[in-house]
């Protein structure tokens, strides 16, 4: 069995007291989309910056095709790099900008011509080469820098962030067209950001970072279903969190109770704590079922709702358990249960144990 293109290896970074970065493990295959999500100050792109060679790990190491990268100055690494602001050379145009790094690597002139040709084309902004930078929107200008990364063929692309900068109906444009180059170079990439929408909609899979380390690694479907920690569930998707009594634990199944005879079993469990305790309980706002009124059959809970809010094509209901606790419930825009709902409703809640998880 082949090695992993890509290996990172126990990376630690400590600045002096502050350890920015601990012992982070993780393959990444050839062609593939890997996006760092997490908070600021989580380790996301400290671990970028030292794989492009702008630090050097305290401990660790990073291996490319099995031969580690460590003792390559970063501008012999032969790796791409686009940052969230785009470092254009302003005084050069959009040829020239793309052109910078074939001519550093003293390519022919007439392959360079082909390859700008090429870039401009890929990113689709044929016609603009003679543009300057700051004659083009904030778009185009990290469209030039992509394909600037991208002129050399280097192994892997790294984007720091690259569009945060821009707003919200923009930045979803430029999504699809880096998912689409991706696709259609098979270039591996690294990709940074604290935009979880941003994570789901470009990767193949997702390394959640908190703290220095990474909580969890896998595609958006098994971080939103199957969330190791209660960071993940946080993080990916919206999340209601209840407080409840662990009853009992069997092969990774809590059954928890939220207070009487409101009880609920085979529910996956994370963490350790034993019958007796405190747990939390998680739900999505989306899989909780909603119909009004106190005579509701089924297993569940009843809840008052404190504001409603349409969103287009979903509708966020506000609610309160009745110890007090605040949760949120995600309903289709038109759903039966909406009509005649209002602030003071009381309504019963359910949900499937299976899309669940309790916490210790």
């Amino acid at each position: 069995m082949s090695a992993p293109f890509l290996q990172i290896r126990g990376i630690r970074k400590q600045y002096g007291p502050v350890v920015a970065v601990h012992d982070v493990n993780l393959d990444v295959e050839r062609g593939e989309f890997m996006t760092f999500l997490g908070p600021s100050g989580s380790g996301k792109s400290t671990t970028l910056y030292i794989l492009a060679g702008f630090e050097q790990p305290t401990t660790g190491d990073m291996l490319l095709n099995g031969e580690s990268l460590l003792s390559t100055p970063s501008h012999k690494r032969n790796i791409g790099m686009v940052f969230q602001r785009y470092t254009l050379f302003p005084h050069l145009s959009v040829g020239e900008n793309i052109a910078f790094p074939l001519k550093v690597r003293r390519r022919p002139k007439a392959e360079i011509t082909e390859r700008v040709r090429e870039m401009l084309r890929l990113v689709r902004l044929e016609g603009f080469e003679d543009r300057k930078p700051a004659e083009m929107s904030g778009g185009q200008q990290q469209r030039v820098a992509l394909a600037r990364a991208l002129a050399y063929d280097p192994p892997v692309l790294l984007m720091d962030e690259p569009l945060s900068a821009l707003d919200k109906k923009l930045r979803e444009e430029i999504q699809f067209e880096i998912r689409r180059i991706h696709q259609q170079t098979e270039v591996t990439i690294l990709y940074v950001t604290h935009d979880q929408e941003e994570a789901l909609r470009l990767s193949d899979r997702i390394a959640v970072f908190s703290k220095g380390v990474i909580d969890q690694i896998g595609t958006g479907p098994e971080l939103y279903a199957s969330p190791a920690t209660r960071f993940v569930a946080e993080f990916i998707g919206d999340s209601d969190f209840i407080t409840c009594d662990l009853l009992s634990v069997a092969d990774g199944k809590a059954t928890v109770s939220l207070g009487g005879d409101i009880v609920f079993d085979r529910i996956p469990m994370h963490g350790q704590a034993a019958p007796g305790n405190k747990a939390a309980l998680m739900l999505r706002p989306e899989r909780i079922r909603l119909s009004q009124g106190v005579g509701s059959t089924g297993t569940g809970f009843h809840a008052m709702v404190n504001d409603i809010t349409f969103l287009g094509n979903n509708v966020h209901v506000a609610a309160e358990t009745a110890a007090g606790e605040a949760l949120a419930v995600r309903l289709p825009f038109g759903h039966a249960a909406i009509s005649g709902l209002g602030r003071g409703s009381r309504v019963h809640l359910e949900f499937d144990p299976a899309t669940a998880q309790v916490f210790c």
